[in-house]
């Protein structure tokens, strides 16, 4: 994955989520799951690397928008 971008987390509340999982199905439920939460920039693929084990995925949040209130 690249090295995360200063501006996604520029300021309180902003957050970057990596989520390493099994398998396509398991990360983007937990994506899933954040963004019934919190406003999130979701990732549309996983990526895998060479070598490792499962997939990863990254999200971004944006945790002072409380979606469940």
């Amino acid at each position: 994955m690249r090295p995360i971008n200063e501006a996604h987390v520029a300021q309180p509340g902003l957050a970057v989520v990596e989520v390493a999982a099994a398998d396509d199905q398991t990360a983007f439920a937990i994506q899933e799951a954040l963004a019934g939460r919190w406003a999130t920039a979701p990732a549309d693929r996983t990526t895998r690397a060479p070598g490792e084990p499962g997939v990863r995925l990254r999200c971004y949040l944006d945790v002072r928008q409380n979606l469940t209130s």
